[in-house]
């Protein structure tokens, strides 16, 4: 193969080849460093003193933050990085200021491992790993502008995450203005008396500084408390729900994990989340998308409930069939819950079913138990439609408010802390869990929703729960209130004005979101910029203070501990360094003695504001400058709550990531700090590249690259293999670099391809076999306006004949459609259409025909199409070349085929003008020959005319 291919560039050399496309390719993306080809001028400076600059729409357009890998790019990876870009270039060739760049997302666990494996520090790999990504994507010739490029590790960078932190620490969300503001107007209220002090009749003068600050700890939107985590002391870290396997252990290492109580930091998310769910439906994303937020959010409506135990104080539950209160008839606690142990008694109560204590002389002993038996299980195991139930009574009684009644209250695992308040009322006739519950442990039922199904009310009767919002109510009166024979609607409301008017419920609204739970016990994180005093009150650090940096630490490994002992406590890498840790600061009242925060901040800090840091990347006096802010991402007719023009990436960061983003720009909306309330106006969701995977027997992948395919079958060093279709990556041995391609074809043909492959946002699996069609297409386009032996520009400058303009006018307009609407395999599919159209012509390629060509596939293309449009004798670059537009008059076409039909079936076909009228294509369709002999004299009883392109002639 290699002798043929010297041949040809022998006899033809200025063939486009794969060494000629990666000299051009290198050259131009040298020229256009050097030249700032992509710089994106900002309002405040640049554009300040060009008028016509600044009179162009502006268009920011952002991919999601990639994570440098130390494995590198395969094909898979740049899908939306090439998408991103064709779009940016064909916004920029339309008139648009354009602002598109990319960051890295640099701080995480991957980084932390490797330094643990290997002793060297993350940052050293970090930073290796995001240099060989850059060769790569500068590779793929991507337009960003450099100057606006960062790293999360970058100290620049964290400054203001940290700063960030700070402003959500300081302020609070007021409920009647539905905004947050800053927490000194809420110690204002609290010192001038005009808001009471929750809990406490005392002023604000006589508390402590501790007690102020557990005051403002429950208001503040970042606080720190006690919360239930997955803690594994085989790995000494704590995980995310994400890195525990459904059976409760680390995906990494394999260890049980356990629940455990510990002081964590937190994000006050659920004050938003009304507004969460509101502003969705001014945003531009997939329908699928809002419908996971909505769901994740989960907002539902029903009523709050206090069940009294004695004089311990009450259980409050949260349900939403405050309706079938009457039927509650046992209350069950989350094992975690804080109350378990308040109300847990010395002894069993006279009369205990010995089925409830789960074989423990004392509560105390069954309660413990338990509570380890439901820490090694996950919230997935928890959740599970298990056949056996478990639970264990806890000795306590609670009232149930309408009947007055003694209900057993239980621990179970199927009730979980971050849902709701972590306990509920089980009304077991009509709740399928509380029903099977309630058979395991002999508990009571009552039937108060009538059954319409003929079972009968008597749930000792039935096999399963009676759940419906059609039926009336029984057995639901007390001397105050009768809920019998009212449908659930009307019931609802009665019982919750009762509750109401005695101060023991109301109705509520609850959301299935829980706080961002926002400490991690790692050390490769932005630091806390918090210091704890003496007394253990946590201070802000000062602006002035920022950035906190991470320091140099020797061991990078959490402290591990006997994997099977619950009991044990995190020790994180930062603790170590008691330098670091203790220090004496002055933060306004002299120097004083504290201890800094040890846990670090999780990953998804640093992606949650990078849009703003990219408007302005230079800025170490401010967040962002205002009118910079305000001119790409401020609000604007179709935008009203504003944010980036176009966000692309994958379907996976549907929550999460992108929940939590939107959670800090309404902060900093409303404190002043940015004018748009959302940080991503239109999201698009690109599919992935997909990959076969080859498995021995073993189920073992084998290299992809090494397989053979005979006869319908693939082997592997003389073993039949199995082939499916899957993921593509370095462990299922089957991942192509972008190296590879551009090295046997050029980057431009590996961003046609890619861009080729189907519909942007469909997955669809990678052929290298086929990618030689894109090359090939660049080949034909570049032999239309180079001589291959010569390297002279062959163009001629003559009018092109109609047939020519005509193609080109259509392919301009369809691309021109399909570029706005990101249906660039259409838009390809046009091009090689035109292309090939001028090859099929013979003869010289008409310069204006050459030139708009060029400025077509310039977007999709841009190393050859920069080249040519040099070769054609401009000087300045094709980057900032206005788009072709096309002439309506060769767009439409010169005549379109009519179909005539009698009875439904064709007999003619009539070329004929786009713009003729009804009443002359009728003429026209029954003077036809071929009509007049199908008719064969017979009576025309009606004629339906559709014009240009359809005549139906009812005749007999």
């Amino acid at each position: 193969m290699t002798e043929i291919n010297t041949a040809v560039e022998t006899a033809a050399p200025h063939r486009y080849t794969a060494s000629l496309a990666a000299d051009i390719e290198a050259r131009w993306q040298d020229a256009w460093d050097a030249e700032g080809t992509y710089e994106a001028p900002n309002p405040s400076g640049d554009l300040a003193g060009d008028a016509a600059l600044a009179a162009r729409p502006k268009k920011f357009i952002m991919d999601m933050f990639p994570y440098p890998s130390g494995a590198g790019l395969h094909v898979g990876h740049p899908l939306g990085y090439i998408a991103t870009d064709v779009f940016a270039r064909h916004a920029r060739m339309t008139g648009h200021n354009v602002l598109h760049t990319l960051g890295f997302d640099a701080f995480g666990l991957p980084a932390e491992q490797y330094a643990v494996q290997t002793g060297t520090h993350p940052r050293v790999s970090t930073e290796a790993n995001m240099e060989n990504m850059k060769v790569q994507l500068r590779r793929l010739g991507l337009g960003h502008d450099k100057r606006r490029s960062f790293a999360t590790i970058d100290p620049e960078y964290y400054k203001w995450t940290q700063w960030i932190f700070l402003q959500i620490f300081n302020s609070w969300y007021d409920d009647e203005a539905r905004k947050a503001r800053p927490i000194a107007e809420l110690v204002e209220q609290f010192e001038n008396g005009t808001r009471e002090i929750p809990g406490s009749t005392r002023a604000w003068s006589e508390l402590t500084a501790g007690e102020r600050a557990d005051v403002l700890g429950e208001y503040r939107l970042a606080y720190a408390s006690d919360a239930p985590v997955n803690w594994c002391p085989g790995l000494g870290t704590v995980l995310a729900n994400e890195e525990v396997t459904a059976d409760g252990r680390s995906e990494r290492g394999n260890f049980p994990v356990f629940k455990a109580k510990l002081r964590q930091w937190n994000m006050r998310i659920t004050a938003y989340a009304d507004r969460l769910l509101e502003d969705l439906d001014g945003l531009d994303w997939p329908e699928a998308i809002k419908l996971q937020q909505r769901n994740w959010i989960g907002r539902s409506e029903g009523a709050r409930v206090d069940f009294q135990v004695g004089d311990t104080g009450a259980i409050t539950v949260f349900t939403t069939r405050q309706d079938t209160l009457f039927g509650a008839t046992y209350m069950v606690l989350a094992p975690e819950h804080d109350l378990v142990e308040k109300i847990v008694p010395a002894a069993w109560p006279e009369g205990t079913h010995d089925v409830w204590t789960g074989g423990h002389a004392t509560p105390a002993e069954a309660v413990d138990a338990y509570r380890k038996q439901a820490a090694a299980k996950s919230d997935v195991e928890r959740q599970a439609e298990a056949k056996d139930k478990t639970g264990v009574f806890t000795g306590a009684y609670a009232t149930n408010p309408v009947s007055g009644e003694q209900v057993p209250v239980f621990i179970a695992d199927y009730v979980l802390m971050g849902y709701g308040t972590g306990a509920i009322m089980a009304v077991p006739a009509h709740d399928t869990r509380d029903f099977a519950f309630a058979r395991a442990f002999e508990l009571p039922m009552r039937c108060v929703v009538e059954p319409n199904d003929g079972r009968g009310t008597d749930p000792a009767e039935w096999d399963d729960a009676f759940a419906s919002y059609e039926a009336k109510l029984i057995n639901s009166s007390n001397k105050d209130v009768a809920l019998d024979g009212l449908g659930v609607v009307e019931a609802k409301e009665r019982i919750t004005a009762w509750l109401t008017d005695r101060g023991i419920g109301e109705g509520t609204v609850n959301f299935r979101l829980r706080d961002w739970l926002f400490s991690r016990q790692r050390y490769w994180g932005e630091p806390f910029p918090i210091v704890y005093d003496e007394d253990g009150v946590a201070h802000p650090l000062p602006e002035s203070m920022l950035p906190l940096e991470l320091p140099e630490v020797e061991d990078y490994s959490p402290r591990t501990f006997d994997p099977d002992d619950a009991d044990t406590q995190p020790e994180t890498p930062l603790s170590r360094n008691e330098d670091w840790v203790n220090v004496t600061l002055d933060l306004g009242d002299g120097p004083r003695k504290y201890r800094r925060e040890t846990n670090t901040m999780p990953n998804w800090a640093g992606s949650c504001w990078y849009e703003l840091r990219y408007l302005d990347p230079h800025n170490d006096q401010k967040l962002v400058d205002p009118a910079i802010e305000q001119y790409w991402m401020g609000p604007r007719e179709g935008m009203p709550t504003g944010g980036v023009d176009l966000y692309v990436g994958g379907a996976e960061h549907a929550v999460l990531h992108l929940l939590y983003a939107r959670f800090w720009s309404k902060i900093l909306f409303d404190l002043g700090h940015v004018s748009s309330a959302e940080p991503f106006h239109k999201l698009y969701n690109q599919g992935m590249i997909q990959a076969f995977v080859y498995r021995d027997s073993r189920g073992i992948a084998v290299p992809a690259a090494e397989v053979e395919e005979r006869d319908g079958a693939y082997w592997y060093e003389g073993e039949k293999v199995s082939r499916v279709l899957g993921k593509m990556g370095k462990s299922l041995k089957n991942a192509v670099t972008p190296d590879e391609i551009c090295g046997e074809y050029g980057a431009d043909t590996l961003r046609l391809y890619e861009m080729a492959m189907g519909p942007l946002d469909v997955s669809r699996p990678w052929d290298t076999r086929a990618v030689v069609g894109q090359y090939r297409l660049l080949q034909r386009l570049w032999r239309n306006i180079v001589d291959e032996t010569t390297g002279e520009v062959t163009v001629v400058d003559e009018a092109a004949d109609e047939d020519t303009l005509r193609a080109l006018n259509k392919a301009i307009d369809g691309v021109a459609q399909d570029m706005a609407a990101m249906r660039f395999n259409t838009a390809i599919a046009k091009i090689t259409e035109l292309n090939n159209h001028l090859t099929k012509s013979g003869g010289a390629v008409s310069r204006p025909v050459a030139e708009q060509l060029v400025r077509l596939v310039a977007p999709l293309a841009p190393h050859i199409a920069e080249e040519l449009w040099h070769r054609l004798g401009h000087s300045d670059s094709v980057v900032h070349q206005d788009f072709p537009v096309a002439d309506p008059a060769y767009v439409v076409d010169e005549t379109v085929t009519c179909v005539v039909q009698i009875k439904g079936k064709v007999k003619a076909r009539l070329e004929v003008s786009p713009s003729i009228t009804d009443a002359e294509l009728e003429a026209l369709a029954l003077a036809d020959a071929h009509v007049v002999a199908a008719l064969g004299g017979a009576q025309i009883r009606k004629v339906i005319v559709r014009a240009p392109k359809l005549v139906n002639i009812v005749a007999g």
